[in-house]
């Protein structure tokens, strides 16, 4: 998993509130089992008209959000089915952020699990933003998660809640399983002193 620190980035607004999860990656994309690609297919039904063609009025579509790393949404963001792939397509398509007022839990833990940041800001923190962004589209946003702090282009910082164990690994770049793997000699001499394994 990507180590995540300090993120500087414009940010793209997608100003919808309760975006699911079949909205952030269809049903006919989760065939896969592993995170090549999804990101093509992120938002697809609303990217994309029926001929394959990109809409140009849709927000990842446009000249500005090229480069970006910070999604903006509305509340109730990831609600729906619990699926992981929601998460992979966000990251693959380059973000490493979302920030909304509020996420569904599930998807929450999922982003999190895959070095995806849910930033959750309160309402009036989040009209603030999208301020931002309507004035200049591109300038950046500045997070840092061992402050725990979102830096607004116009210098405003805004604190935001994060799980400790969850920080811990997206700061050392680890999943659940790497975290464990960190302690791998530990655990082998444990085992050898209660007598569960044999050396």
């Amino acid at each position: 998993m990507p180590q995540f620190t300090t993120l500087r980035s414009h940010a793209v607004l997608l100003g919808v509130d309760d975006v699911d999860t079949d909205q952030i990656i269809p049903a006919r994309f989760l065939k896969v089992t592993d995170k090549s690609g999804l990101g093509a297919n992120l938002f697809a039904d609303w990217r994309y008209a029926a001929d394959g063609s990109p809409k140009s009025d849709f927000p990842l579509n446009r000249e500005s959000a090229k480069g970006a790393s910070i999604l903006v949404a509305g509340r109730n963001f990831g609600c729906g089915s619990s699926r992981e792939h929601a998460p992979w397509a966000l990251a693959g398509f380059g973000f490493r952020a979302v920030v909304a007022t509020s996420f569904a839990d599930i998807f929450k833990n999922n982003a999190l699990k895959n070095g995806l940041l849910p930033v959750a800001v309160d309402a009036e923190a989040h009209a603030a933003i999208v301020a931002q962004i309507g004035r200049d589209p591109v300038a950046p946003f500045t997070i840092e998660l061992d402050a725990q702090q979102l830096t607004l282009p116009d210098g405003r910082a805004l604190g935001f809640p994060v799980e400790p164990f969850a920080k811990s690994c997206l700061l050392n770049g680890v999943d659940e399983l790497g975290y464990i793997l960190r302690f791998e000699q530990e655990i082998a001499a444990f085992e050898r002193r209660t007598g569960r394994v044999t050396a």
